[in-house]
């Protein structure tokens, strides 16, 4: 099965985020942020979702691969990875209250994916960021 998602999606050593929000709730400037960082491009705004042995994986639509808006400069053209697994969805449509929290999920078509909702905080680009380089490879570790 394949869809279609409003969401952003980045790399970071071979693990995918899927960034889900309603417009204007900041996926591209996380993306942004997150590449500026170090991760990869995948797709702005528009995902392509399809399962593949049950692992989620992202794609641009042809139309946009390489491409992202910089809200207030245009569009950008940078280096992207056509196919990515994901490891990690960012939910920017719930504030995080826990300084704690505990393990949050989601499920898209059938397979099931940690997710974090978003902080409020200077911070979270990077603890997104190193969130993946240091997780578990798989996620039932």
């Amino acid at each position: 099965m394949k869809t279609n998602v409003h969401a952003t999606s980045i790399a970071v050593d071979g693990r995918g985020v899927l960034i889900l929000g309603a417009s204007g709730q900041g996926k591209s400037s996380l993306a942004l942020q997150l590449i500026s960082l170090g991760a990869v491009l995948v797709a702005d705004d528009r995902t392509d979702l399809v399962e593949k042995n049950g692992l989620l994986h992202a794609s641009a639509p042809k139309p946009i691969e390489g491409m992202i808006e910089a809200r207030g400069i245009g569009l950008l053209a940078l280096p992207y990875i056509r196919d990515i697994p994901i490891y990690l969805i960012v939910d920017l449509d719930n504030d995080e209250t826990d300084r704690l929290p505990k393990p949050y999920y989601k499920t898209l078509l059938d397979v099931r994916i940690p997710s974090l909702r978003r902080v409020n905080g200077n911070h979270f680009p990077a603890s997104v960021f190193l969130y993946l380089k240091t997780m578990k490879q798989s996620f039932d570790d």
